[in-house]
């Protein structure tokens, strides 16, 4: 039975058509990775935040901006993708080459600071959800930190992408979560198809929120990382870029249940919340307690999956920056400075949690709007290597790339602009 049903295997497998495909996944699946992981771990506890607060005050109104964030993040991140395989060099690697050590120095600080804020609300995100099951954070925080350095510091880039990959799954707790929260679809589908713009400082800063969430700086740096890490070469091009593509989209798929869900709750009831936690301790008597669960479950993971993630991102992109060793293949001796850096993260991440009377909401929201305000930078600094046919050769940036590379650049930029002068008048 055994033989004849391995044999039919075999045969099908060595069919013309019927081979190539299966092939062909097989090969999508081993190079899987660096683009689903980037895009989910963007859902964090700082972008769960961010979603939750856009929809408990502005309602389905902004719904519809995730339409452009999500084809902009598909050309940025194609870009830093071909950039890694074209190049075998991280996004700072080439930075430094090509606009040299001053101006790569002063990036790099700016770049530790706002990613040390991103760390600080991932462990203030798994304080606030262990809150919820009734776990004091001077019990979670610890446990988590020393987690997230033990899974980092002891595995290697395989094992590694592989919890990673796991931990995406769960994020499928959010979309569960929107259909317990009975929403209008007709509704919901008007809000989407109907762009909604305010000129006013809250709005304003929610939309260059939102973009910052979504399109983060470091996720330029630890894309590219990731898939020259993991070894990644032009042929594999055209599956990285599926890989691309899909996160992206389910990035935004979870982003769009989680405005909806707090939209068609929250909102509806005139429920203000300050957090994550508060969203989902309010879903509780408005969708059920299964909803605040998986509401809160998911903010946990994705919580602790950032975590990993963004100090990983941290010690990639410096170490690369001074040319240094930077590789999770490595041991710790091998590479000191790139686990040291690695370390030193998620230390202060996790230290400054433990704090007293620290206003957590107030660090996991505007690190986001930081993240919106200096994008721009990085995007100019991408544009001009993938532009670059010395790096790219027959690679470099096409039209369309470049038009809507360039548009974000432009509408990032006004978008932070009028927020600070608003802010200021």
């Amino acid at each position: 039975m055994l033989d004849s049903l391995s044999g039919y295997i075999r045969r099908l497998w060595n069919f013309p058509a019927v081979g190539k495909w299966w092939r062909s996944l097989a090969i999508f699946f081993a190079l899987i990775g660096p683009g689903i992981i980037t895009s989910n771990v963007d859902n964090d506890a700082g972008g769960i935040t961010t979603y939750s607060l856009a929809g408990s005050e502005y309602g389905l109104t902004l719904l519809w901006t995730l339409v452009p964030i999500t084809f902009a993040l598909i050309i940025i991140q194609e870009m830093c993708a071909r950039m890694g395989v074209v190049s075998g060099k991280g996004l700072s690697d080439l930075i430094r080459e090509r606009f040299g050590a001053r101006v790569t120095f002063y990036l790099m600080i700016v770049l530790f600071l706002a990613n040390l804020g991103n760390t600080v609300s991932e462990f203030a995100g798994v304080a606030a959800s262990m809150e919820i099951f009734g776990v004091s954070r001077y019990v979670s925080v610890p446990f988590s930190a020393a987690f997230v350095w033990w899974l980092v510091v002891k595995g290697n880039y395989k094992s590694v992408e592989k919890v990673f990959l796991f931990a995406c799954v769960f994020y499928l707790s959010y979309i569960v979560s929107g259909f317990l929260g009975k929403p209008d679809w007709s509704a919901v589908g008007s809000s989407m198809l109907k762009p909604t713009f305010r000129m006013e400082t809250g709005f304003l800063t929610m939309a260059v929120a939102l973009i910052g969430t979504t399109i983060a700086p470091w996720m330029q740096f630890y894309l590219q990382s990731s898939v020259v890490d993991k070894g990644l070469k032009t042929d594999d091009y055209p599956f990285i870029r599926i890989d691309v593509i899909f996160g992206s989209v389910m990035v935004n798929v979870i982003a769009f249940f989680i405005i909806m869900l707090c939209a068609v709750t929250l909102f509806q009831n005139g429920i203000r919340i300050d957090s994550a936690k508060d969203a989902a301790q309010a879903l509780a008597p408005l969708a059920g307690e299964y909803c605040s669960w998986l509401f809160a479950f998911g903010l946990l993971n994705a919580s602790l999956f950032a975590a990993s993630i963004l100090p990983i991102s941290t010690a990639y992109t410096i170490c690369e920056a001074f040319g240094w060793e930077s590789s999770l293949n490595c041991k710790f001796i091998e590479a000191p400075q790139f686990y040291g850096l690695y370390s030193l993260m998620v230390l202060l991440g996790a230290a400054v949690i433990l704090l007293p009377d620290l206003p957590l909401i107030g660090i996991m929201y505007y690190s986001q709007v930081i993240n919106g305000a200096i994008l721009p930078i990085i995007l100019v600094f991408m544009l001009l290597l993938v532009n670059d046919r010395r790096i790219m050769g027959k690679y470099k940036n096409g039209l369309l790339g470049n038009i809507v590379s360039w548009l974000t650049v432009a509408i990032l930029t006004f978008l932070s602009l009028a927020m600070l002068a608003f802010a200021l008048a």
